[in-house]
């Protein structure tokens, strides 16, 4: 089966640098364009509003995944009517189940805490042997950095125990994201198993 859907956490904030929100339309954009479904935190300002514009400016489908207790904090209303699909769970865990379960492809642009908390947990979930979807750092102005130095240095210590599970692809530009996971797709991944998978997450 084909990529058809990309998980993307990012900011709900636009960040100090323009770069970002760029790099968010762009990413969005491609999604559309690419005839993908973007599945993201359900947020209307900041990097994620951005990401959810550029998907439906460019005539694609959006699913918003969003708790109760943020829809006025990382959103408007009014902008969630315009998605093509809006979840609202109870709680955070609920939330990032379903973002899960409708993901082929996860992307992380730059964003807070709330953004590698996302990210990391299906960084550990790969570890475990948990799920092959492939895991994009968008290292948008060498954001992602310190990050991924630090990721190679619990490799180095001894503390990555399954690193071969762990590969997450590391890409400069907004544009080259989805060809890339759309080339990496359709190379030898194992997708036996994930249905299974859901339920006990």
């Amino acid at each position: 089966m084909p990529i058809r859907s990309i998980c993307v956490y990012c900011g709900s904030q636009p960040g100090r640098d323009s770069s970002y929100i760029n790099a968010g339309r762009t990413l969005g954009r491609s999604i559309a364009t690419n005839h993908l479904r973007l599945v993201y935190g359900g947020g209307t300002k900041g990097i994620m509003g951005a990401v959810a514009s550029g998907v439906l400016t460019a005539g694609g489908r959006v699913t918003g995944i969003i708790p109760q207790f943020l829809m006025d904090m990382e959103a408007t209303r009014h902008s969630l009517g315009q998605l093509s699909e809006l979840i609202v769970t109870v709680d955070m865990h609920e939330r990032k189940h379903k973002m899960f379960e409708r993901a082929d492809a996860f992307v992380a642009l730059p964003g807070g805490i709330g953004t590698l908390e996302e990210i990391v947990e299906v960084m550990t979930w790969a570890q475990l042997g948990r799920h092959r979807k492939p895991i994009v750092f968008a290292n948008i102005g060498g954001f992602w950095d310190p990050m991924l130095k630090l990721i190679r240095h619990m490799a180095d210590a001894g503390f990555v125990h399954a690193a071969h599970l762990v590969q997450p692809l590391v890409i400069d530009e907004a544009e080259q994201i989805v060809p890339a996971l759309i080339e990496h797709w359709a190379g030898t991944i194992d997708r036996e198993g994930e249905a299974g998978i859901i339920a006990r997450l």
